[in-house]
This record gives C-alpha cells, sequence and structure tokens, in this order.
C-alpha cells in the first residue's frame, strides 16, 4: 500500500499489558440437596449485607429445618479474607461448611 492508501487508516492497539495466564477451573459442584447441610453466610461490610444475609438464613431455615447456618464477618474492610491476619480462621470456616452465600449489600 502506498501513502494515499493509508491515510485513512488506523492501527489499533491493545491497552492491556501483559498478564500471566490464569488456569481455568470449572466452579463448585451444586449440592444435591440443602437438607443437613452446614451453610457459611459470607458478610462483607456493606451496610445491607448482613440484613441480607438474616432474612436469606431466616427464608433458609424455614425451607429446611435442618440446615445449619454460621455467619462469618471479616474484621477489617477491604482486606480479603485470605491475605488477613484471621486467614487461618477464616480458611477453618470454610472448610467446616458444606456451601457458601456471600452477599455485597449495595
Amino acid at each position: 500500500m502506498n501513502k494515499a492508501e493509508t491515510a485513512g487508516m488506523y492501527e489499533v492497539l491493545n491497552p492491556w499489558s501483559e498478564i500471566d495466564p490464569v488456569t481455568l477451573q470449572a466452579p463448585a459442584a451444586r449440592l444435591d440437596t440443602l437438607e443437613g447441610k452446614k451453610i457459611g453466610l459470607f458478610c462483607n461490610f456493606k451496610r445491607s449485607a448482613r440484613p441480607i444475609l438474616e432474612t436469606a438464613a431466616s427464608w433458609l431455615q424455614e425451607r429446611f429445618p435442618s440446615i445449619a447456618t454460621s455467619f462469618y464477618v471479616p474484621e477489617a474492610p477491604n482486606v480479603p479474607a485470605m491475605e488477613s491476619e484471621q486467614r487461618d480462621a477464616f480458611r477453618g470456616w470454610v472448610e467446616a461448611q458444606d456451601g457458601v452465600i456471600l452477599a455485597v449489600g449495595d
């Protein structure tokens, strides 16, 4: 191509930097039932998160009477639980659950 042919053309560049490849993982398998299961309720620091999860816990208890729920509320806002000083307690809490529900509460 000569200059006249390329005058109206632009080169499109990708604004993203190079990233490390992330190995894809399948989503966690769904529970076959909630009867008799331990369901963790992870609450973040948004104002409505706790009321949302309390309502969810109440609804779950009504629908599945044998369900057990437990709350986890991080001690520090804006710090991922696995990067906090409570990471061991958080890991133990997660491992004790059959499933977890998270509420953001915006």
